[in-house]
């Protein structure tokens, strides 16, 4: 059994008060698998599913923000019409 606790950083208490820390279950075969690839890059199976788990919520936020911003550009009017957006990905396919 693996326990993930988030850092202070990523989880506000003011957000979220109640999360003190997270148990994770895997079967005997993914925590094999977990120990293999973590043998294999010098870490431990733990250290190695809090990273995953801390790139997963980075790169959510990075996405989340993206979309936000794609969606602020929108309502500015900052956006292309479908031919020329389909005239660019042809020519990126030629290039």
């Amino acid at each position: 059994m693996l326990w993930l606790l988030p850092s202070a950083s990523l989880v506000s208490r003011r957000i979220l008060p109640y999360l003190e820390g997270m148990e994770v279950h895997f079967t005997p075969q993914q925590e094999a698998q977990l120990a293999k690839i973590a043998s294999s890059v010098g870490t431990d199976p733990e250290a190695l599913v809090k990273d995953a788990a801390l790139r997963l919520l980075e790169d959510d936020a990075r996405f989340r923000a993206a979309v936000q911003e794609g969606i602020a550009q929108a309502d500015r009017g900052e956006f292309i019409e479908e031919e020329e957006m389909d005239a660019r990905f042809e020519e990126m396919l030629r290039s």
